[in-house]
């Protein structure tokens, strides 16, 4: 059986297919399994072994589609749902195909009525509806994320003050309103006794500088200086993780590396919570994952995806998060760390 997996974008939503990729390929070992998604995400996907061929969303629609063609799959899994790939999906003229169920209708009733029908699942359960057909079952292993050995790093690409173990701030976001605020995360590595590394790209270079300026031995600045699969590294020898609601934290998630994950105008609810392969949503302050919200706001959730300011103007979600929890939390995770 030829089988085609569909996931775009993004980068977090790509890790969190892994869990499918995996269980079709170990489950159905006969099966040739393909990939699809944009060239831009390629570094994600390019080392897992349990991808057969990838291919890649580029400029030319046309080629793409003459490519998929050949191929003359038998099934194609949609983890993505969009105009795009129902387009592909005619185009192929595949009779056996599922896609998964993006519940948007709940999605609004949440993010602007605020009544909330989300399923109590991760957004993987929701990918695993996807393959019932094909009787493949989630094995409860949690995500991959695949390096390879020339993107690994080593002491001498930190500083020498974080030898010993470090703090992992994941400060980027898709957009402005899933992202803590500067004077959040300056009192944050404040509160911490800990080195710390601010990870994001390049877009979160100034930000990050911001940040370490007011201890630079103690907060390294690593925005900008590595690629996803370097940045990928970074989080893995993190003793702990805080993070925005974004692609690195799923990355942490696969790794599992204790996560505390901040949210502000999206949700835990929709089913992007960190994901380890046994925790649900009611499981908020687990051994791994503490999830941190300001649910008593009326106006949270405000967007399922997130927005380039607060359309309510005073950013509560994120500017009302409590730095000093935060901040204890991680002491109790490094600790538990160093026990092990």
């Amino acid at each position: 059986m030829k089988i085609l997996i569909i996931r775009f974008s993004s980068i977090g939503d790509i890790v969190l297919t892994t869990p499918i990729i995996r269980c079709v390929k170990m489950q159905l070992p006969d099966s040739n399994l393909h990939f699809l998604t944009k060239s831009s995400f390629a570094p994600i996907v390019n080392y897992n072994p349990y991808i057969d061929k990838i291919h890649y969303l580029n400029d030319d629609w046309e080629e793409l589609i003459q490519s998929l063609k050949k191929e003359k799959f038998d099934f194609v899994i949609d983890l993505h749902h969009n105009l795009r790939t129902m387009r592909v999906k005619k185009a192929l003229g595949i009779k056996d195909f599922y896609s998964y169920p993006k519940l948007n209708i709940k999605k609004w009733l949440l993010t602007v009525l605020k009544i909330d029908l989300m399923p109590d699942k991760s957004i993987v359960e929701r990918y695993f509806e996807t393959v019932k057909t094909l009787k493949v079952t989630n094995d409860g292993k949690g995500l991959d994320f695949f390096i390879h050995d020339e993107h690994k790093l080593g002491n001498n690409d930190i500083p020498m003050a974080h030898w010993g173990g470090y703090v992992g701030c994941v400060i980027g976001g898709s957009y402005k309103t899933k992202q803590l605020p500067l004077q959040q995360w300056k009192k944050f590595c404040e509160l911490i006794p800990y080195p710390v590394i601010l990870m994001g790209g390049p877009e979160d270079r100034e930000l990050g500088s911001q940040i370490a300026e007011q201890d630079p031995i103690k907060i390294y600045n690593s925005c900008g200086k590595f690629n996803l699969n370097e940045s990928g590294e970074l989080v893995k020898h993190a003793k702990v993780i805080v993070s925005n609601d974004t692609g690195l934290m799923h990355i942490a998630a696969a790794y599992q590396k204790p996560i505390i994950s901040l949210w502000g105008n999206t949700s835990p609810q929709m089913g992007m919570y960190p994901y380890y392969g046994y925790n649900n949503l009611k499981e908020r302050v687990s051994p791994k994952s503490i999830i941190v919200e300001n649910k008593d706001l009326p106006c949270h959730p405000c967007s399922k995806l997130g927005h380039n300011k607060c359309p309510k103007k005073h950013f509560l979600c994120m500017n009302s998060l409590d730095m000093n929890f935060v901040s204890e939390q991680v002491i109790v995770l490094w600790k538990q760390n160093e026990l092990k």
